[in-house]
């Protein structure tokens, strides 16, 4: 069962995975994720509205009323702020691991080998 290996993938390099620029993705993605939390705040803040109803014997009855199109809304932001946060972290991860290519001696017989 060790001996099991994955066909490989015509025309898939991993070598592709791993570019630098993917730095500059990742800082984008936590700028939306940082504007998406605080739309998120607003549309949290705006679903609420309180209610006042004065009675003929002068009680005073106060209610909150929760928009559920507000909630629903600060919420997905909420999400989508999480997901691209867990986003940023693999781009990030990508980008710093990427490596220039060296090339050194072979130790055999002194070919130059990508490595």
């Amino acid at each position: 069962m060790s001996d099991v290996v994955w066909p490989a993938v015509p025309g898939y390099s991993t070598e592709r995975l791993h570019q630098p620029w993917r730095l500059f993705v990742a800082a984008c993605e936590v700028v939306v994720a940082a504007v998406a939390v605080w739309v998120a705040f607003l549309a949290w803040d705006n679903s609420l509205t309180t209610v006042t109803v004065r009675l003929d014997d002068g009680t005073e009855l106060v209610s909150r009323v929760y928009a559920g199109n507000w909630i629903a809304l600060a919420i997905g932001l909420g999400g989508l702020a999480g997901i691209l946060v867990v986003d940023a972290i693999r781009q990030v991860l990508l980008g710093v691991r990427a490596r220039r290519r060296r090339y050194r001696k072979s130790r055999d017989n002194g070919q130059v080998a990508e490595g």
